[in-house]
């Protein structure tokens, strides 16, 4: 449903935006200022190649006019709107000239939500990153070593569905993997129970810009910084330096709480997808976990 929105109140909300976005991204800003690396949470602006500030500005989505805004003129994707001086974020015109982007947003969005949630692979991604190698990632040591890692990995079954976390496995754990992943294959497997499917409900989200409420754009990132400490907390490396507790998925105990967690973020990440699927095309979408 289309919408307008007054400057006062649009201004209102972007400031409330800002200071959200300011508060998430602090700790970051004050690391990076020390120039101080943090093997968990520099993840989400270095693999997620976006900078705090891209996390500041403010959107209303997709058909929702502002009023009087006539500094956004210029921004891309933004068109003339039906009050004076209005502009409106356009879907349609997103569409034309990213034709091959929305294509596939919509199809990982649409798919996933659609799938029931995997909670089987206990996070093993990360272990299978290590697995057999000289050389790891992380400049961290393994909390088990590398033999009892190793050991892991050969205990279970590998059932990775995400072809950004299976394309970092070693070539000995690849053929470990239940199914072979590729790029062009990935929509067909993507499903809710996955961890790095859910984190990158961000991606998907700054990718769209101004067809992105800013509100769902935050919870995006608030929802893969959440993801991002299970994931870090499930992996292999000893993080107690950073004081992170591990979630010890070699145990009977810590496969259950990885699965409980893993419960939570597939729910919150099938309600983002279809909030942000109805935010850019107002066609939400039926889905389960």
């Amino acid at each position: 449903m289309s919408a307008s929105l007054p400057r006062h109140v649009w201004l209102e909300r972007e400031h409330e935006h800002q200071a959200r976005a300011d508060a998430l991204t602090a700790a970051h800003r004050e690391r990076a200022s020390r120039r101080e690396k943090h093997p968990v949470w520099d993840f989400l602006f270095t693999y997620y190649s976006y900078k705090p500030a891209q996390l500041r500005r403010w959107h209303p989505g997709a058909g929702v006019e502002l009023e009087d805004a006539p500094e956004r003129r210029s921004w891309r994707w933004y068109t003339e709107g039906s009050t004076p001086e209005g502009v409106t974020p356009d879907a349609a015109l997103f569409a034309h000239e990213k034709s091959d982007l929305a294509g596939l947003i919509e199809r990982m969005l649409r798919r996933t939500a659609s799938r029931p949630g995997q909670f089987g692979c206990f996070g093993l991604h990360e272990w299978a990153m290590v697995y057999r190698a000289d050389e790891h990632r992380h400049a961290v040591a393994l909390r088990l070593g590398q033999a009892g890692t190793d050991r892991v990995v050969e205990a279970h079954d590998l059932r990775c569905t995400h072809f950004d976390a299976f394309r970092f496995f070693t070539p000995d754990a690849v053929p470990r993997n239940r199914s072979p992943l590729t790029r062009d294959d990935q929509s067909l497997f993507e499903q809710p129970g996955c961890l790095h499917a859910g984190m990158d409900l961000y991606k998907w989200a700054l990718k769209l810009g101004p067809l992105v409420p800013g509100e769902l754009l935050l919870d995006a990132f608030e929802l893969a910084r959440d993801i991002r400490l299970l994931d870090m907390q499930a992996a292999p490396y000893d993080l107690s330096a950073w004081d992170v507790v591990p979630v010890p998925i070699e145990t009977a105990e810590g496969k259950a709480e990885y699965v409980r967690q893993q419960r939570g973020f597939a729910e919150r990440g099938t309600r983002l997808r279809v909030d942000l699927l109805d935010a850019w095309l107002g066609t939400p979408v039926a889905a389960h976990v």
